[in-house]
């Protein structure tokens, strides 16, 4: 985790990338870089690209707050809100920094005995680690195809 000043204030940033192993009671230790900004409570939920997404309360509550003013009239945005709500459960970091992740969300990621912790701004990716090297790889061959991308609409 890191921390980076955005006018008067300071916000966290989580990088990296850490790999660990799921215990047989489905429970994982959270990298320790990880541990002060997410705090004792985390809400984790199915992400996109078959990861899980997990949030610190602060971060979650930002989410939340703006799916919530989305319009439920839209098929999409209802469609959206149900698959990240939905999916979502607040977990315990116990005593030792581990996490239970629960059978549905360890299902949608099909996560198996390693898993990867892939910090990405104001959330961690827990990802399987067959499947982030997998994906990795296909993004590290596309990285200037798509920062040119982003350059043209002045993202970079």
């Amino acid at each position: 985790m890191q921390w980076e000043k955005v006018g008067n204030r300071r916000i966290m940033m989580f990088i990296g990338e850490y790999e660990h192993s799921l215990d047989e009671k489905k429970r994982i230790s959270l990298p320790k870089s990880f541990r002060t900004g997410l705090g004792k409570k985390v809400v984790m939920t199915r992400g996109l690209d078959n990861c899980l997404f997990v949030y610190s309360r602060a971060n979650w509550e930002k989410v939340a707050a703006k799916l919530q003013e989305l319009s439920f009239a839209q098929a999409d945005t209802r469609g959206f809100n149900r698959f990240i709500l939905s999916g979502a459960a607040e977990v315990e970091v116990d005593g030792a920094g581990r996490i239970l992740i629960p059978e549905h969300q360890k299902e949608f990621a099909g996560l198996k005995k390693n898993v990867v912790f892939a910090g990405v701004s104001d959330r961690v990716e827990v990802w399987d680690a067959e499947r982030w090297n997998t994906y990795k790889a296909r993004i590290e061959k596309q990285a200037d195809a798509l920062a040119e991308k982003l350059g043209e609409i002045g993202a970079l």
